[in-house]
């Protein structure tokens, strides 16, 4: 009889304790966004070096090493900083014996270039050997303030959540109390770069010195950001 007795109490008291937890209060949930478009001022370019022979009887090749050269003082004279010009790849003989076996055998190399202004890039192909550059591309490009750029449209979404719930609430008589639950909902959206033209420079076509950059048509890199957030009501 004690044990039952003891045992009833003891629900009784769980049962009480679990009502106490339960949040009573009254709450609306609402979700808020904002975006920006924003046009990119970092640009990653690709390049490629390839030897090549000036004579018709293949006996007089330029060197990747005299085309590299050619490259990396160009880079420093644009003014563009060394960690800013990397090489992505390299297609070579490892050796001297392997390569005085294969004479007719041209080398390569992959850059990337990080420039903030085209006509650098533009300088950089003029002051190279047009026969040595195999081609160059755009790779991708970036925008050097998203990381500011996104905390504002964070905190932008996040009041466009409060005003949502407070015109709601006040339209029906009641007041907006304080936030009880934040999270974030992340769309962020980096469309790759559009060209009006073929960004892809063969050797012969800049064989000129006058040939000209590309005209280049880049799509604006576009932010979402949503914020759910639940706010109680008084």
């Amino acid at each position: 009889m004690k044990n039952i007795l003891a045992i009833a109490l003891l629900s009784v008291f769980s049962l009480s304790a679990f009502s106490q937890n339960i949040d009573t209060r009254r709450k609306i949930e609402v979700n808020g966004s904002a975006e920006a478009e924003v046009t990119p001022d970092i640009i990653y370019i690709g390049m490629s070096l390839k030897e090549y022979f000036r004579d018709s009887n293949n006996k007089k090749k330029v060197e990747i090493e005299e085309l590299e050269r050619q490259l990396q003082s160009a880079v420093l004279k644009a003014g563009i900083p060394q960690e800013n010009f990397t090489i992505n790849n390299i297609s070579s003989y490892n050796n001297w014996w392997e390569k005085k076996k294969a004479p007719d055998f041209l080398a390569r190399k992959q850059y990337r270039i990080k420039v903030t202004d085209l006509t650098k890039f533009n300088e950089i192909m003029s002051a190279v050997d047009p026969k040595g550059i195999e081609y160059s591309n755009i790779e991708s490009y970036d925008y050097s303030k998203i990381e500011s750029l996104k905390k504002e449209l964070k905190i932008k979404a996040l009041q466009a959540a409060k005003n949502k719930a407070d015109y709601l609430i006040t339209s029906i008589g009641g007041t907006l109390g304080g936030p009880m639950e934040i999270q974030e909902i992340n769309n962020e959206y980096y469309p790759q770069p559009m060209y009006r033209a073929n960004v892809m420079m063969k050797a012969d076509a800049m064989a000129s010195t006058e040939a000209a950059m590309p005209d280049i048509d880049f799509k604006k890199i576009k932010l979402n950001y949503q914020m759910r957030a639940v706010f109680e009501i008084k």
